[in-house]
């Protein structure tokens, strides 16, 4: 190698540590970033052009990244941070939404101005759900849509269903009463009166009739209309021979809300898990009977929050106590992924090396979980960034010392020629 060659190779080293020094400073400038992946140097040898085994053109540098490095979860006070605990991505939009982005970065919270999910102006894409959280419209990446909270201002629901559980007393002498609580399609609480009424002619069977309907505040609703007497038989050993179910239906409510049709949940045939009919351990000579009912209706309540479920379930909180799914988050994969194109805030593009996403559900298909309240952290070792900013300063050094040495040499042919 000639001297010329020597002090090339040099530069070119001087020019790779460099590099390498420019990596490991980004590297540790990220060591607190949300789902940064640390980034390493390769290194290349170089020949220059016709030059044997023994003649070296000196080194070059490149950047490599492993996107699919897996940081440490940590905790967080923000119920709309998320990470991504296993295999997957999140996809995030921008600007016009007409380009998705992924990225491991979950910081997300919801922006006051838009109300979607955002996070360093990237807004968390998922699809759109019914209360029950089935997704609506399917499960493709052209069915993603933006997080949004901005239209969910309250929230109130019409009793539709109430599951009754008690037993009537099997050596009853009248008739009894029980009290049913309601609520209509716009929130408005209400009572209802049930009328238990033994049969004169057969001791195992009960009429279940209705009362007046009233308000909260005790007064009857003289408009209403309310049917769906009911004819309830039991067995010889008091539980429930028929029927499990019975449908209660009121119309002429005097505040604008819709009709109401509720099925009533008796119970199992053959079972005492709902009604049955036994006789009470008591002397007591009282008219009311102990049925209790839960039902799935609610009066109006203001959003409180949102909440994420591990299955990537994004829930509407409210503050009377009701959660409804509003949107599922996917997680996206790729053939390959470190093949993404990194960009600013620790988001990634596809590329022509990556193909087309995959959208999987979480906790699903072999990919992560969704874990609310907490963030993935840098996969930067600062130990390990230390060893190699030694190493590179080293290089360095013996690189320079090179040229310095080979100036000297060039000196002393110059003086010999002279």
């Amino acid at each position: 190698m000639s001297l010329t060659g020597a002090m090339n190779a040099a530069v070119s080293a001087m020019k790779a540590q460099s590099t390498a020094m420019s990596i490991i400073s980004n590297n540790l400038a990220n060591v607190s970033t949300t789902g940064y992946k640390a980034s390493s140097t390769s290194f290349s040898s170089l020949l220059t052009s016709g030059s044997s085994a023994s003649s070296s053109g000196g080194v070059t540098a490149a950047k490599s990244q492993n996107i699919l490095a897996r940081g440490t979860l940590v905790s967080s006070s923000v119920s709309t941070n998320i990470a991504v605990d296993g295999e997957g991505f999140f996809a995030v939009t921008t600007g016009d939404g007409s380009q998705v982005y992924y990225t491991r970065s979950g910081g997300f919270t919801v922006d006051d101005d838009t109300g979607y999910l955002t996070n360093n102006g990237y807004s968390l894409l998922g699809w759109p759900t019914d209360a029950d959280g089935n997704v609506v419209g399917g499960t493709t990446g052209t069915n993603l849509e933006r997080i949004a909270t901005d239209t969910l201002t309250g929230y109130a629901a019409a009793t539709t269903n109430v599951t009754l559980k008690g037993s009537l007393p099997a050596d009853a002498t009248s008739s009894y009463t029980s009290e049913l609580p309601l609520y209509d399609s716009l929130g408005t609480s209400y009572t209802l009166e049930v009328e238990w009424t033994k049969s004169t002619t057969d001791d195992n069977t009960w009429t279940m009739s209705f009362g007046d309907l009233k308000t909260s505040k005790g007064t009857t609703v003289s408009g209403a209309t309310v049917s769906g007497s009911t004819t309830i038989k039991f067995n010889s050993d008091g539980t429930l021979a028929s029927p499990s179910t019975s449908t209660l239906a009121i119309s002429g409510l005097t505040d604008g809300a819709s009709t109401m049709s509720v099925t009533l949940n008796l119970g199992t045939v053959g079972a005492s898990d709902g009604l049955s009919q036994y006789t009470p351990d008591d002397s007591s000579t009282s008219t009311t009977v102990d049925i209790s009912c839960t039902g799935n209706g609610c009066a109006y309540g203001t959003m409180s929050g949102v909440t994420i479920d591990e299955d990537g379930t994004v829930y509407a909180d409210y503050s009377n106590g009701k959660s409804i799914s509003i949107y599922k988050i996917p997680l996206a994969t790729f053939s390959n992924a470190n093949g993404l194109t990194e960009m600013s805030n620790s988001v990634y593009s596809a590329s022509s090396t990556t193909s087309g996403a995959t959208y999987h559900f979480a906790d699903s298909d072999g990919v992560g979980s969704i874990k609310s309240s907490e963030l993935e952290e840098s996969t930067t070792d600062t130990n390990t960034e230390f060893s190699s900013m030694i190493a590179a300063q080293q290089a360095y050094s013996s690189a320079s010392q090179v040229i310095s040495t080979a100036k000297d040499m060039f000196e002393s042919l110059l003086s010999a020629v002279r």
